[in-house]
């Protein structure tokens, strides 16, 4: 299949899967492939798959030796296995020694895996650590610790560096050294430290080659160094070591002074024994008393390397290959290496020299400037690994946009593909550190980044596991949730073990950092690991939502509302938010059409629009679309459909349908123009009344409350509610049929319905303090207190604050039998009055409830009602909620029904017409 077949089959299909390879082979590919594109094939390629494609131009050469191991085993050596081995063993004995190492390595060990995890599971670029924690996590969380890390690499390269800087001026500037050929101070320091940096920086801009190189000399030498360090165990002869003076100054009064030689004793079972159990004493060089806490602090410094050959996964020929092994080799070899050590050091260096001279090494070694060169070339090729870290991640960081065009420079890159500005900001904030002259003050807090960072990539691996995404398919699969737990808990241990109040302020530090990027920078097109974790537990709960188990105590609104046009619906979309009291909520939209005669469905680019009207509206609720050949069946097909297991709508809410002409209420049109297929306002009706009492019958049938909004465009709920604080907010409601005169004394289960979403809306925040009006209609004949009395105390029962109003209605009621008699006189012998009325048949409440000689009413009995109903406006409601009888048995008289409901409702604003099939409330606790 050709490349262009290939394009056109994927931009007609919209596939990601497509994109995504297409997007890698034309970058992977020669540039003959390119030239078989479409003229706009590459503007029509995701941007991000353009932003990823860049450096892919570029051949990876690094191998997994020279990319990872070599980086990784620098990384974590630096200077601890030269200048800290002794004060581990030394204050916590060779048994707590081995525990320390055992449980460190267990913690990065856990990260490790995470790490080969998710390198295995698909395409890494540039960034490590950054680019698995943004793609799997999404960019808030991405950004956030990307930054940390970044910040972390360059305070770290800074440390490094004046590491290097206080061990050359040990041997070299000292007073108390022999070969004092450098001149010390504050300044001097700093220009030994800018002249370090420099090379660090000449090396990392010419390239990733040339680091490699460099560090790999660097690694011969370390190497070396660390043979000699064995070899000197056995070869040197035990001797008396001189030590050096204390950094503190020890008064006469504190007891004896402190020793000034101590013993290399070579193997004795006297000296392993003196060295098994811990002896915590005081830092020579510190004053400060030592404890398994800090000693630990110490020891985990130096694993705390293990990203530096995941930082280079932009430069590497095989990331996904390289990473997993690299990275373990590395972790292997340190750990044997360490505990070997241990065990020597424990054998032949008795107590005093290994806690009162940590460069102890030098001092038994065949040739003493051999520890010296280890040191200096670990340190700097930390400082120098460090650097080029941070330079990659923030060239990922500028790559991505997160920061705008804040980042817009970090970008370039040289001819190779060496981001080479990204460098110099680096290089510049290091040296920007370096003039503090000392970072004991913020070692802890680098710890501690790094430490957040690594718990953040298990978080990653965690999230991916759990959310069971069939794409989530590494081949490293020596893992478990188990483990991702197991390293998210050591590090978030080791964090506050170290600093409890630095880790505090490097959590709040990340969170700031989460929240502004969550704001401030634009959508990504990574996907977001959180949608599959709310799908994946979302699911579990719908399966465990019995509808067997439903009960009239948890009953709430679950409502479809039809939407035609939501330029002239935006009063009642945002109304029935607001009534729908934490339950689910579906705008629904039929599109008339048969799909056999489409090409293919026009609802799914229409979708997007519908989501991000919901966006703009701020409510909360979901879209269903159909195609349909009438509308009448599209809501049937919604109603069927709508809704997953429990969550399933139970009321469909409809606009009514008048001759009021749609008036726009959405002020950006960029969000019904996809919506409606246009920017215009259609007045066309798309169904008749039949139809549309048809719609409301078939609901009735499936047992879904019925309600009908009129007058909604008239609605503003900001101005509403906003007018609540000048006056008081009412809601008027009518529970008893006014389309029955001889029934307004019977409650029954539609009446119950409209007190509880009169209720319900009342319970909502913004609606708190409007008043509920209930209007019961009564006879001046007859006796109104008791009525009244009767309602409030089921008010009372039922735990619905509202006021009461008696309403007389005898000129209605009498205009209705003056009419009714005249109709009787005039129908036909043969005609049987059952024939006129509306049928309540099939449903025992109003079977039970309303008499059995009820007759049809007159449009002058309406019109009255309608008087009536207009009186009751001092002052004038919001809203109003009337009662909705159940469309007639008879079709024939769809379209009167229609027109008597026309009449009722006519001119009073915002009100909903409810019907209501199913018990909503209860008085038992």
């Amino acid at each position: 299949m050709s490349n262009d077949l290939i394009l056109r089959f994927a931009m007609s299909e919209r596939t990601p899967l497509l994109h995504y390879r297409l997007s890698t082979s034309v970058n992977e590919q020669s540039g003959e492939h390119q030239q078989c594109l479409p003229g706009d094939a590459v503007e029509r390629i995701p941007a991000i798959s353009r932003r990823r494609s860049a450096p892919s131009s570029q051949p990876k050469k690094l191998s997994t030796f020279f990319g990872v191991v070599i980086p990784t085993l620098l990384s974590m050596f630096s200077v601890v296995v030269f200048l800290r081995i002794g004060f581990v063993v030394g204050q916590c004995g060779l048994y707590q020694a081995i525990i320390m190492f055992l449980v460190a390595y267990l913690i990065i060990s856990m990260t490790v895996l995470s790490v080969c995890a998710i390198s295995t599971n698909g395409a890494l670029d540039a960034g490590g650590a950054y680019y698995m924690i943004s793609r799997a996590l999404g960019p808030e969380f991405g950004g956030s610790l990307g930054v940390m890390f970044f910040l972390a690499n360059v305070c770290s390269s800074a440390l490094f560096v004046l590491g290097l800087v206080e061990a050359i001026m040990a041997s070299f500037g000292s007073t108390a050294s022999t070969l004092q050929v450098l001149p010390a101070g504050y300044w001097w320091s700093l220009l030994y430290a800018t002249g370090i940096l420099l090379v660090c920086l000449l090396v990392c801009l010419v390239g990733a080659e040339i680091y490699a190189k460099a560090t790999f000399i660097i690694f011969l030498i370390v190497m070396v160094v660390l043979a000699t360090v064995f070899i000197s165990f056995f070869a040197v002869h035990p001797h008396i070591v001189n030590l050096p003076p204390p950094s503190q100054p020890v008064s006469n009064d504190t007891g004896p002074p402190p020793p000034t030689v101590a013993n290399f004793t070579g193997f004795k079972l006297d000296t392993l024994l003196g060295n098994l159990g811990a002896h915590y004493a005081v830092d020579y060089t510190t004053g400060t008393m030592m404890s398994f806490a800090t000693v630990f602090a110490v020891m985990f410094n130096g694993c705390t390397g293990i990203m530096a050959g995941s930082n280079m996964s932009g430069d590497l020929r095989n990331p996904s290959y390289s990473i997993p092994r690299g990275t373990i080799t590395a972790v292997i070899f340190t750990f044997i290496t360490y505990n070997l050590l241990s065990l020597l050091v424990a054998c032949s260096c008795d107590r005093v020299l290994l806690q009162r001279d940590y460069s102890f090494l030098r001092d038994i070694n065949v040739w003493h400037p051999f520890v010296t060169i280890g040191v200096y070339s670990s340190t700097l090729s930390a400082a120098m690994s460090n650097l080029i870290g941070a330079s990659r991640i923030l060239y990922a960081l500028a790559r991505d946009d997160l920061f705008g065009t804040v980042l817009y420079l970090a970008k370039k890159t040289s001819r190779s593909g060496n981001p080479w500005v990204s460098v110099l900001i680096s290089w510049f904030l290091v040296q920007l550190v370096l003039f503090s002259g000392k970072l004991n003050t913020i070692a802890s807090i680098v710890t501690i980044f790094f430490l957040l960072v690594y718990a953040a990539v298990d978080l990653a691996c965690l999230a991916l596991e759990w959310a069971s995404a069939p794409n989530f398919r590494p081949t490293f699969r020596y893992f478990t949730w188990h483990t991702c737990v197991l390293g998210i808990v050591g590090c978030a241990v080791m964090m506050f073990l170290i600093n409890s109040i630095y880790a505090s302020a490097a959590i709040a530090f990340m969170l700031l950092l989460l929240l502004l990027i969550h704001y401030l920078s634009p959508t990504s097109s990574w996907g977001y690991i959180s949608q599959a974790l709310i799908f994946h537990q979302v699911r579990k709960y719908l399966l465990m939502l019995d509808v067997r188990k439903d009960h009239v105590k948890f009953w709430r609104p679950q409502v479809l509302l039809m939407v035609s046009n939501p330029r002239s619906s935006v009063g009642l979309i945002t109304f029935i938010n607001d009534i729908k009291k934490s339950g689910l909520y579906v705008l629904g939209h039929v599109q008339l059409g048969d799909l056999d005669s489409l090409p293919s469905d026009p609802l799914q680019a229409r979708y997007d629009s519908w989501l991000s009207l919901v966006d703009h509206l701020n409510i909360k609720a979901f879209v269903n679309l159909t195609l349909a050949d009438s509308v009448r069946h599209g809501v049937q097909h919604l109603l069927f459909i709508s809704g997953l297991g429990g969550m399933r709508p139970n009321t469909l809410v409809l606009g009514f349908y008048d001759d009021c002409p749609p008036e726009d209420k959405l002020t950006d049109p960029t969000y019904s123009s996809g919506v409606t297929g246009g920017g215009r306002l259609d007045s066309g009706k798309v169904l008749g009344p039949q139809e549309y009492v048809a719609v409301i019958a078939d609901a009735v049938k499936m047992s879904k409350n019925v309600a009908l909004a009129r007058y909604f465009h008239q609605f503003d709920r900001a101005s509403t509610l906003s007018s609540a604080g000048k006056g008081a907010l009412y809601v008027d409601v009518w529970p008893v049929n006014l389309m029955r005169p001889d029934s307004s004394s019977y409650v029954d289960t539609c009446s119950f319905f409209l007190l509880q979403l009169a209720c319900v809306l009342n319970m909502v925040r913004a609606w708190r303090h409007a008043r509920l009006r209930l209007f019961l209609c009564v006879e001046e004949g007859r006796s109104m207190r008791g009525p009244e009395e009767k309602l409030g105390h089921l008010l009372k029962q039922l735990r619905i604050k509202a006021h009461v109003y008696p309403v007389p209605w005898d000129l209605q009621v009498a205009l209705h039998w003056q009419r009714q008699g005249d109709a009787d006189k005039t129908r036909p012998p043969c005609q049987s009055p059952k024939e006129d009325e509306f049928e309540e048949e099939g449903d025992d409440d109003y079977v039970n409830s309303f008499p059995s000689n009820a007759t049809r009413v007159s449009d002058e009995y309406l019109s009255a009602v309608n008087r009536l109903i207009l009186d009751q406006t001092c002052p004038p409601p919001a809203v109003r909620f009337l009662y909705l009888p159940r469309p007639p048995a008879d079709t024939r008289r769809y379209t009167s029904y229609l027109r008597q409901l026309d009449l009722l409702t006519k001119g009073l604003g915002p009100t909903l017409l409810i019907h209501g099939v199913t018990p909503v409330i209860t008085t038992d606790l």
